[in-house]
């Protein structure tokens, strides 16, 4: 029962058949991962976007919430919300 030296034997063909398999997984393993990666590089690409629009609006935010030094523009007895008829501008 002796085989030729150049015909491989059983082990060795299950082994390189595992070893492709193994291969072909690694190589889906990191496609998947590169595809991963670009998606996370996307998402924290908007969030700096998002930071940006935040920090505008936090800035707006805060000056309209700065009380107005000087303004006599509004009459101190009006109460009520612009547009809602209850408010009150006094030009001068």
């Amino acid at each position: 029962m002796s085989q030729p030296d150049d015909e491989p034997t059983f082990f060795e063909r299950e082994r390189d058949r595992l070893a492709r398999e193994i291969t072909s997984g690694f190589e889906e393993l990191l496609s998947s991962t590169n595809g991963l990666n670009r998606k996370l590089e996307e998402v924290l690409g908007m969030t700096k976007e998002y930071d940006t629009i935040a920090a505008l609006w936090n800035s707006f935010y805060q000056l309209m919430r700065q009380p107005d030094a000087g303004d006599d523009t509004v009459d101190e007895r009006s109460h009520g919300l612009p547009g809602t008829g209850g408010h009150t501008v006094v030009m001068k």
